[in-house]
């Protein structure tokens, strides 16, 4: 049995795209997964699936089904739990000296490209910062993520792939959740 996070993203914000979440959870279930939950209204899932399975195979059968039911395209991305916990392990802002609602957490479908991600790094935001590893970029933010130039739209057009951002508190809220099952 392996315990999946999966983060919707653009879903239930400003009216549009809407999907309830009892009916998200019932598209899973459908899906066959168990021990089902989602968190807050913007679409993170909770669930089991007996099969080990790749994430990207996962996110892109929730975003099909997704667009089959609703008409829209939603980009869905997949972590393990043990993935939430490296991710938890690996921020690099929590070493210093900084409040938790600063930190945020862009997760990447997939690794990108080493050409776009030496290209990137050249990009400064001071005094907002970000770090790059893996298929996530954790970010800290001097003030608010809205008024942030590190936003989705930024990352996936220099890096051409899916992102979308939580907040750290919603990471951590979401690995409590996933391990108190």
């Amino acid at each position: 049995m392996t315990r999946y996070i999966s983060i919707l993203r653009g879903i239930n914000v400003g009216g549009k795209r809407r999907i309830l979440m009892s009916d998200l959870k019932r598209l899973f279930e459908d899906f066959g997964f168990i021990d089902i939950t989602t968190y807050i209204q913007s679409g993170n899932v909770i669930f089991d699936c007996n099969v080990k399975k790749d994430n990207i195979e996962l996110a892109n059968k929730i975003e099909q089904s997704i667009m089959d039911s609703y008409e829209f395209k939603v980009p869905v991305i997949v972590r393990t739990i043990n993935e939430i916990e490296q991710i938890k392990l690996n921020n690099p802002f929590l070493k210093i000296d900084t409040k938790i609602e600063r930190l945020h957490l862009t997760f990447l479908n997939e690794i990108p490209n080493s050409d776009k991600l030496e290209k990137i790094k050249s990009y400064d935001f001071t005094p907002d910062k970000f770090e790059i590893i893996n298929k996530d970029i954790y970010i800290f933010c001097s003030g608010k993520y809205s008024d942030s130039k590190l936003t989705n739209k930024f990352f996936e057009n220099k890096l051409k792939i899916t992102a979308t951002t939580r907040n750290w508190n919603t990471v951590n809220k979401l690995y409590e959740i996933a391990t108190n099952q």
